[in-house]
């Protein structure tokens, strides 16, 4: 009988489940989705799913609030006296223990890579962009059977040590598989993407920003705080709250407005569109390091934070000026499928081991 792959998600944003479809998808070895699911589209899986119970502090979040004074080196989060992630663990275990499967894909978290270790399994570790030469990070990385970056290789940063650069693959982007579209109208709108697992926009700021630049609609997709009547609004901001697919929006798009999020950098590139990056805060750099490789590349106009509107015509200027080839360069249409098969044949290699 073929042994099943699993495959643990992050609860944080929406990108690891999304990501986590997409490969589940291509491949053709069982794979079960474990993680606490609820606030994702379960009937999106592909396949079989293992709902965990919620293992941040009552107060939410994963804040550090977890006794870090006394909690070992090698992890980073280990709250003590609580029941969801005791039950978490253990459901973990059960599975493993029930399923016998050949290895675990874990994205992202250096816990469950280290007690699947501690359950022998074998991992495949996803590693997110930023520094991450911390000693939790390092001895999940060592742990691991290989380790998988969703993202090109030439986003990478450059403090990165020898040893868990030749350990990883380089997956490349795992969003969006379309080819590029036909260039936008010159013309065209500017579309503002806001992620699940960020702050989101602000009423006030976007409505300045479209008044600074009239001359183009607004887009705004994702979550955007603060109360307005559509009345007190400018006529080009539209906004679209959370949107399942941002594709077709962006399709249309001559200029997109985000962070450095995998996903919406998957998705701007994956349409070739000129884009205005601004990282959001992030552990270890995440976005900050990978915003710097695309301006590096000249694949994006960077900027730390949002601008004021007085910022925004030479800004948008400076988007529009970009050569929209640069950020192109870095999608690969078969990088799911590619992945998928990789993840196979090191099952397939451990289970004939």
């Amino acid at each position: 009988m073929t042994r099943p792959v699993g495959y643990y998600v992050h609860h944080q944003g929406a990108g690891h489940w999304q990501r986590a479809c997409l490969i589940a998808r291509e491949m053709k070895r069982p794979c079960t989705l474990i993680g606490t699911l609820a606030a994702f589209d379960r009937g999106g899986a592909p396949g079989a799913t293992l709902d965990l119970p919620d293992d941040r502090l009552p107060e939410g979040g994963f804040d550090g609030r977890d006794g870090a004074e006394t909690r070992p080196e090698a992890f980073h989060y280990a709250p003590l006296g609580l029941p969801g992630l005791r039950n978490r663990m253990a459901a973990i275990a059960a599975w493993i223990a029930e399923a016998d499967p050949v290895l675990l894909v874990v994205d992202v978290s250096v816990e469950v890579a280290l007690f699947a270790r501690l359950l022998s399994v074998p991992v495949l570790m996803v590693r997110l962009a930023g520094t991450r030469d911390d000693q939790p990070h390092l001895e999940a990385f060592r742990s691991a059977e290989r380790l998988i970056a969703p993202f090109p290789s030439v986003l990478d940063g450059p403090a990165l040590p020898a040893w868990v650069r030749d350990k990883t693959h380089y997956a490349g982007f795992l969003g969006a598989t379309a080819r590029p579209g036909p260039a936008p109208e010159p013309d065209g709108p500017i579309v503002v993407v806001f992620g699940r697992g960020g702050a989101g926009g602000t009423v006030a700021a976007l409505a300045a920003a479209a008044r600074a630049v009239p001359e183009r609609a607004w887009h705004v997709l994702g979550p955007v705080a603060g109360a307005a009547l559509p009345s007190t609004l400018p006529p080009n901001l539209h906004l679209h709250g959370w949107v399942a697919d941002i594709g077709p929006h962006l399709a249309r798009a001559a200029l997109a407005v985000g962070g450095a999020g995998d996903g919406v950098v998957a998705a701007v590139a994956a349409a070739r569109r000129r884009f205005v990056c601004l990282p959001e805060p992030r552990a270890f750099g995440e976005q900050t390091e990978k915003a710097a490789a695309l301006e590096r590349l000249g694949a994006a106009v960077v900027r730390s934070s949002w601008p004021e509107a007085g910022e925004w015509p030479a800004l948008v200027k400076a988007g529009l000026a970009l050569d929209p080839a640069a950020i192109s360069a870095l999608h690969d249409p078969d990088a799911v499928p590619r992945l998928a098969a990789a993840i196979e044949g090191i099952a397939a290699g451990l289970e004939a081991s």
